[in-house]
């Protein structure tokens, strides 16, 4: 009996990227969306095109580069939203114009100020705009599980009539329980007399912690196409996670008899390419992808592991890309056996960033005894980071004790010239950082600060996040060292790279120069300031 197929809509680089702390930018987008791709997605949102100049020029960018992907762009049941959203992906293989409208008396009341009739005449009439330009268009009808279920089912059959190829039903604010959708969705299926013209889609929202069982629930009772993102990220407490819903399909399929197209060897990959972009790593229980989600302490169930896997795991590791095995190298290892792990860990590189990437391994490797999995995916992840180049660390020189004030001294490389800055800090990495900063002549400002340890042991690759901002905005950085201090200074310069490329960009490409005196005036580092002490005291603490 052949599988009812599930379509997967990833809205990552939508309504993910909505959520506080995990905005992208156009390269890391373009970067993520090749991963949904190679995950095996059917559909992806690249964003909402009209919302900025920046999220059109993505959605744009990322309609050129994916080829076996659906790419779609949100839009309001406006003209000038739809033929924006048109204008973004209409270079895309396969384009779809996302287009959406409030239905519940609460939304029409307060938010739209519309009465039903107007609110159904817009929808219609939107949904045959959007169907002059492409024969894909998928129509929302916001906050669905809290709408009247007569008018609901009214409107999905209208716009069905208009060309909706897909209906979504979503339970926007993540107030439904399963009973709630397998009710909505069952009585759509039975009341809506066009129904089999198009594919019913569920979008949920985790706000009671049930954003996959009311997916599951959905698809159980008739829809097709699910809505998820990567790790569950979103608006508030999130989305549906693609990873927990197709593994629970894969897992469950006696109850869930779906096919899907997901590559779910891929998982893995794709949760951590999104933590490396935007410095968020999935809490350590989170299932399927957390760091915790293969790991046994208890006595009782390692003894059954050992007996048979089977008896603690309902999954294998390997089914989502995890690996159990590791091939240890070091720095007696050649480049074939470095490039053969690199590609059993999936890694396709060239020739030159293998080299590149070799080098750094020797360089590593002289540093650690052995080199694991996990310090590769560090070292190939650290090297793919989008932002420019335009400081490069040289060498740093940092004295430090309980009973001193630290004292950093730090040379940077800006092209063929170097410059070298001495500061004072409540901790080393804080004087290290205050150096920079004298270097650069930008001010700016420590959001946030994070170090962990990539690996075991004392040996262990540091990795440090950071976000720093300035007048214009928000920029990240990540660094990876064996020295703490080192990775929190290339942290800190892969941000402020970032920060200069967008401060120069708006003044029309002027160079932004260094001093080259050694005592950089204090005033420009808002010297002693409230705010910086806090900040001084936040790197120390973490550290």
């Amino acid at each position: 009996m052949e599988k009812d197929r599930i379509y997967i809509f990833d809205t990552t680089l939508r309504d993910g990227e909505q959520a506080p702390g995990y905005s992208m930018n156009l390269d890391e987008k373009i970067r993520m969306a090749l991963q949904l791709e190679a995950l095996g997605v059917d559909i992806l949102e690249a964003g909402f095109a009209i919302a900025s100049p920046g999220d059109f020029a993505s959605v744009q960018a990322i309609s050129k580069e994916v080829k076996d992907v659906t790419v779609a762009s949100l839009s309001r049941a406006l003209e000038k939203d739809i033929e924006v959203a048109w204008e973004a992906v209409k270079h895309a293989k396969r384009p779809r114009i996302h287009t959406f409208l409030a239905t519940s008396d609460l939304h029409l009341k307060f938010k739209l100020k519309m009465n039903r009739e107007d609110a159904l005449k817009r929808s219609v009439a939107m949904v045959k705009f959007a169907r002059n330009l492409t024969d894909d268009v998928e129509f929302s009808l916001e906050d669905a599980t809290r709408t009247d279920i007569d008018y609901l089912c009214k409107v999905v059959e209208e716009v069905i009539k208009a060309g909706a190829s897909v209906v979504n039903l979503p339970d926007t604010v993540g107030y439904a329980t399963p009973d709630d959708m397998t009710r909505m969705i069952s009585t759509v299926m039975n009341k809506v007399p066009n129904v089999d013209k198009a594919i019913l889609a569920v979008h949920c929202h985790n706000d009671l912690g049930l954003a996959v069982a009311n997916s599951l629930a959905g698809l159980k009772a008739g829809a097709r196409q699910a809505e998820c993102t990567v790790c569950g990220i979103g608006e508030r407490a999130g989305n549906a996670a693609i990873e927990e819903l197709v593994m629970a399909i894969r897992t469950r399929n006696d109850d869930y008899p779906f096919s899907y197209g997901v590559r779910t060897e891929e998982i893995s990959r794709s949760s951590r390419l999104l933590s490396q972009i935007t410095g968020v790593k999935p809490y350590p229980s989170k299932a399927i992808v957390g760091a915790n989600a293969f790991a046994h302490e208890s006595g009782i169930h390692q003894h059954g592991m050992m007996a048979n896997s089977l008896t603690y795991e309902i999954m294998t590791p390997e089914s989502v890309g995890v690996m159990t095995t590791s091939l240890v190298l070091g720095k007696h290892s050649g480049q074939h056996a470095f490039e053969k792990r690199l590609a059993d860990l999936g890694y396709v590189l060239g020739k030159e960033e293998i080299k590149t990437l070799f080098g750094e391994f020797k360089s590593l490797a002289d540093r650690k005894k052995t080199i694991t999995d996990r310090d590769l995916i560090a070292l190939v992840e650290s090297s793919r980071q989008s932002s420019p180049v335009i400081w490069e660390l040289e060498r740093f020189v940092v004295n430090s004790g309980n009973l001193m004030t630290s004292t950093a001294c730090v040379t940077l490389r800006k092209g063929d010239k170097t410059y070298q800055e001495v500061a004072l800090g409540t901790g080393p990495v804080y004087a290290a950082l205050r150096a920079v900063e004298k270097i650069i002549r930008h001010p700016f400002s420590l959001e946030d600060y994070s170090l962990q340890a990539v690996t075991e042991h004392r040996d262990a690759l540091g990795e440090v996040h950071v976000k720093i901002t300035d007048e214009h905005g928000m920029y990240r950085g990540r660094g990876v060292s064996t020295d703490v201090i080192e990775a929190s200074i290339l942290s800190c310069l892969a941000a402020v790279n970032r920060m200069l490329d967008e401060a120069s960009s708006i003044s029309g490409g002027g160079s932004l120069r260094p001093t080259t005196s050694p005592s950089f005036e204090n005033d420009m580092l808002r010297s002693h300031s409230d705010k910086e002490k806090e900040q001084g005291d936040a790197y120390n603490s973490t550290v």
